[in-house]
């Protein structure tokens, strides 16, 4: 608590000096790393020793403090955060410059008080400060996505994330509601004691769902996403992505798996389903994508997608009576959440970076710049083949436990799911895939091949502190390829608290990971890396041997066409072009074809996604013709506003009067 207290200080010190960028910059945000740091720290030990301790605060309403609780899901959750945002804010303190919306004390601030509301969510334990945490998280996220605010498409952005939010968290409110179990407790230890039906229990899930679901963008709740994640800065795009999207993963497993309980065994279909579905949409509409925080905000749906589709499956299991594989599944979820904060994170900053010293998102009009940014290219090479899932990085593992839960889907006690469910793991395989193609067309049109405008001649790479948060991301993504067995192992209080089971002492050693020894199935991160070095080398030393000396240097083929330029290069159209064919009914498609007289022709293809048109236009258009009806009522006479608070308060009295 004293760690989340120090980041409210550091944001109420940044009004001593609000217009300073190097007071806020180079001396607060370094302290704000250090913090988060330290509150990984603290998270890993409290983790490691399995303790639960708790804490009221005396502050809120009169005999209503805010309960406080850490144990072992909350810990995993807090070493989430403070790994991230240590990142985040080393970036952050050379990334902000003056001139760019808010000023830099305000924008100091509404960053630290957002971490600040990220680690009280995960903390809280009563109703009542959850919500408190919950609503100062969103809005302090509200103000860091609109800092550009004179700009209108920012302001919208802004605007459709505060609301889908709020949305979230009136389905948050109903299931604690209905948790309470028709007490006035509203501590969690009374929610666990509450005895609920079925139906109640299945209700309280299916808001909960619902409510996280909006804030971690499962579709169809995800149209905010792809918006505010470009509109904010890139390190609160970091946050926002590689933090705060967890918090709704963290929601729903205290709900389903510590307040309800014992899930039954269909609610896991649900999320299942969906997480199915949000990673393929996530996916196929990162692919297509021309703006790189676009691509990277669609790619965080189809890894929460991912993360979703483990939980589902964990409480499936659970419901069906088999805990070791649902402890399984749960650390499959578990582990990706951590993946994702440290890849999606560094990627994120990545193109923050490219932002700045080129000033163009779209991926158009960039190329070329391993060669003036090689630190930014090279460090977020790593993030990119991590998110891919290619061993030995991080994301590998996370997404080879997930397969592995899907192919004990066959020993489920219902026929029919058995048979269905492990054809998951072809649809898991399906959104792997894709998220490396995505990832070759995001590297490769940012910084290979040629400068596609003359104006990338100036670009500079990152300054030392900006390298610094890269490379502390990067790093993660590593270490956490490279020793997957200490993790899960740490996990185990996890998956113990949440499922009575855990995989960690079933097989394996510190070197190779085996969580299902039945299957005889491993995974060494080492003896692959080791293996990979040795292939790597002796192809390098046979070259060097057989050919070097047999090597002429020359021009590259041009096809017998002389005049090559840049932009005859792939394009980002032309990667999403094979995807946009395939996954058409994914999309609603404009396109602005050239005449052939056209002197100056033009080619535009303007790609919406169909949800928002099929779902949310109608309800937009309902409520606005609702609002210009209420809005008669509006006529600027008292007499009038009188006599409707008189009718009001008539009304009111004849129900009290009938009841």
């Amino acid at each position: 608590m004293a760690l989340l207290a120090g980041w409210i200080a550091l944001g109420a010190a940044g009004l001593a000096r609000p217009a300073s960028v190097r007071f806020a910059g180079r001396t607060l945000f370094p302290v704000g790393a250090l913090l988060g740091a330290g509150l990984a720290a603290v998270a890993a030990w409290s983790l490691a020793s399995g303790a639960t301790d708790r804490m009221v605060l005396p502050i809120g309403l009169p005999d209503l403090p805010i309960h406080l609780r850490l144990d072992a899901l909350s810990s995993s959750f807090l070493l989430l955060l403070g790994i991230a945002s240590a990142g985040v804010s080393l970036f952050a303190a050379g990334y902000f410059r003056e001139g760019e919306g808010t000023a830099p004390g305000l924008l100091c601030l509404q960053y630290h008080l957002f971490l600040a509301s990220m680690g009280l969510v995960l903390l809280a334990d009563d109703a009542y400060g959850f919500m408190v945490a919950w609503e100062s998280m969103a809005v302090s996220s509200y103000f860091l996505v609109t800092t550009q605010h004179r700009i209108a498409e920012i302001r919208r952005a802004g605007l459709l994330y505060l609301l889908m939010a709020h949305v979230g968290a009136i389905a948050i409110l109903l299931a604690f509601g209905v948790l309470q179990g028709g007490s006035w407790q509203f501590t969690f230890d009374a929610m666990r004691a509450a005895h609920l039906t079925p139906a109640w229990a299945a209700a309280a899930f299916l808001l909960a769902l619902v409510g996280f679901g909006a804030k971690a963008g499962l579709v169809p709740l995800h149209v905010w996403l792809p918006e505010a994640h470009p509109a904010a800065p890139s390190p609160v795009s970091a946050l926002m992505s590689g933090v705060m999207l967890k918090t709704a993963v963290y929601g729903i497993l205290r709900v389903t798996f510590d307040l309800l309980g014992h899930p039954a065994w269909w609610w896991g279909l649900v999320p299942l389903a969906g997480g199915l579905l949000t990673a393929l949409y996530g996916a196929v509409f990162a692919a297509v994508q021309t703006d790189m925080k676009r691509l990277l905000a669609y790619s965080s749906i189809e890894n929460l997608g991912l993360v979703f589709t483990g939980f589902g499956l964990a409480a499936v299991f659970l419901g069906a009576g088999m805990p070791a594989l649902a402890a399984l599944a749960l650390v499959a979820t578990l582990y990706h959440c951590l993946n994702h904060s440290v890849m999606k994170s560094l990627l994120f900053l990545g193109t923050g970076a490219v932002l700045h010293a080129t000033g163009q998102r779209n991926l158009g009009r960039l190329g070329g710049l391993i060669h003036r940014m090689p630190w930014v290219a090279w460090l977020s090479l790593i993030g990119a083949l991590a998110i891919a899932g290619l061993p030995p990085l991080n994301g590998f593992v996370s997404e080879w436990l997930l397969l592995q839960s899907f192919l004990f889907a066959d020993q489920i006690p219902h026929s029919f799911i058995n048979l269905l469910i492990p054809m998951g793991a072809a649809w898991v395989a399906l959104c792997a895939a894709l998220a490396g193609y995505v990832m070759v067309k995001f590297f490769g049109v940012i910084f290979l091949g040629r400068p596609r405008e003359s104006a990338l001649a100036d670009a500079r790479d990152c300054g030392l502190l900006e390298r610094m948060g890269l490379a502390w991301l990067a790093a993660g993504c590593v270490l956490l390829g490279l020793a997957p067995v200490p993790v899960v192992s740490a996990l185990a209080a996890v998956t113990r608290q949440l499922t009575g089971a855990s995989i960690a002492r079933q097989g394996g050693s510190w070197w190779l990971l085996a969580p299902v020894p039945l299957r005889q199935v491993s995974y060494g991160p080492l003896v692959f890396l080791m293996a990979s070095a040795i292939v790597v080398a002796l192809t390098l030393l046979a070259v060097r041997l057989l050919y070097h000396r047999r090597v002429r240097r020359g021009p590259a083929w041009d096809c017998g066409f002389g005049a090559t330029s840049a932009r005859m290069q792939d394009t980002a159209e032309g990667f999403g072009q094979p995807i946009r064919n395939i996954f058409q009914g994914f999309f609603s498609i404009e396109r602005e074809l050239p005449s052939p007289f056209d002197r100056l022709p033009r080619y535009r293809i303007l790609i919406r996604d169909r949800i928002w048109g099929v779902l949310y236009e109608p309800v937009s258009g309902l409520v606005q013709r609702c609002a210009d009806a209420v809005a008669v009522l509006q006529q600027g006479r008292i007499a009038a506003y009188l006599l409707y608070s008189f009718l009001t308060l008539v009304a009111l009295l004849a129900v009290v009067l009938v009841l």
